[in-house]
């Protein structure tokens, strides 16, 4: 291919991906955690996001968005004082925090619900999914979502967890229960799970459509030493393996119709709470024996030797994550003789579509 030939292909191939990426499809509607009754933010079938914020009287306004979208979406002002703007491209499926920077200032879209992530309540967006039937709100039976506060002597405060109990719990007051210890990730806290993950929702369905035991999640703060972005390696485990394993557990037990063995126990986490995860796992392997690292880093057989072992070790990321790692890490330990098992979300990031998706996958695999 000569010179002049090689350069009209290459223009033709820009002109094709410019004539591309500006068809927007104009079928917008109103995103599904946005605030009642409010028109915007707005995602259309592509998977784009529009945005529109009252601010006369600024003089910038830019919408940045989490992990897996397009951050930095300039917004541009009109005569009604409306500073409106599309992404530059569609987004990943499913949830994603964003902020406004209005004139510099950090806020948050007063039209959008808001969610706890990154260490602040920030904004929220749901891009709609494929496959979002499986935590879809759906009439099936449902369990419940209650906060308990426990006390905790390592840290001389009170303190918060949910606990998500099945369908029926309240009815079957002889049955006693598995539990899974669920974790969040790093800015993130215990309403995460729920409120994000949609944990409950996950698990009614599963529940109805008869893949899984019946089992509780226990959903608590994570962060009880706090560190900040960056310093992740600063994180110690003793402070949170304390108030876990010492506290929230026995008073979970004497509270709640569990199952108290390991073979009843399972943690996992997502992100920094697989970190976690992997931390308490090892130090107190007496206590769980299923173990979930959701793109939250893997266990090596040398981790687990002359440990008792688990019965399960599930570990998860997206395929836009690290996922040669996690196939080889699961080879590996499945060669040294442990239940491992690996699973890789489609065309999804460090972010809640690949955690929901990756709890549809473990549950189904615990306390068999």
């Amino acid at each position: 291919m000569n010179v002049r030939l090689i350069a009209a292909f290459f223009a033709a191939t820009l002109i094709s991906i410019s004539c591309f990426s500006q068809t927007i499809q104009e079928d917008f509607k109103p995103s599904s955690l946005n605030q009642p009754g409010q028109e915007y933010p707005q995602v259309n079938s592509q998977g784009y996001a529009r945005f529109r914020i009252f601010a006369p009287k600024a003089d910038s306004v830019k919408v940045s968005l989490g992990l897996g979208g397009r951050g930095g979406t300039k917004l541009k002002k009109g005569d009604d004082g409306y500073w409106t703007a599309t992404t530059e491209g569609p987004m990943d499926e499913g949830f994603h925090y964003y902020n406004v920077t209005i004139d510099g200032g950090k806020f948050n879209d007063p039209g959008a619900k808001n969610y706890y992530g990154s260490v602040r309540w920030e904004s929220g967006i749901e891009i709609p999914a494929h496959d979002q039937d499986f935590y879809a709100l759906k009439d099936v039976p449902h369990g419940n979502v209650q906060q308990i506060l426990f006390p905790s002597k390592s840290t001389g405060t009170p303190r918060r967890a949910f606990v998500y109990t099945p369908p029926g719990y309240e009815k079957e007051k002889s049955k006693k229960y598995p539990v899974l210890y669920l974790q969040h990730g790093w800015g993130e806290d215990e309403t995460a799970w729920s409120n994000q993950g949609h944990a409950n929702l996950i698990m009614d369905n599963l529940i109805a459509e008869g893949k899984i035991k019946p089992f509780l999640i226990v959903m608590t703060y994570g962060m009880t030493n706090e560190v900040k972005f960056g310093k992740i390696r600063e994180f110690k485990i003793d402070p949170f393996q304390a108030v876990l394993v010492d506290e929230l557990i026995p008073y979970v037990d004497a509270n709640f119709r569990t199952l108290t063995n390991r073979d009843n126990r399972a943690m996992a986490g997502l992100s920094m709470g697989g970190m976690e995860t992997k931390m308490i796992t090892l130090n107190k392997p007496d206590v769980f024996g299923y173990y979930g690292l959701l793109s939250g880093g893997v266990y090596a057989p040398d981790d687990l030797k002359d440990k008792a072992k688990p019965k399960l070790v599930f570990i998860s990321c997206g395929s836009k994550e690290r996922p040669d790692g996690v196939t080889k890490a699961v080879t590996d330990l499945k060669g040294a003789g442990y239940n491992a098992v690996s699973y890789v979300s489609d065309k999804t990031a460090h972010e809640f579509l690949t955690w929901r998706r990756s709890l549809h996958e473990m549950a189904p695999l615990l306390f068999k």
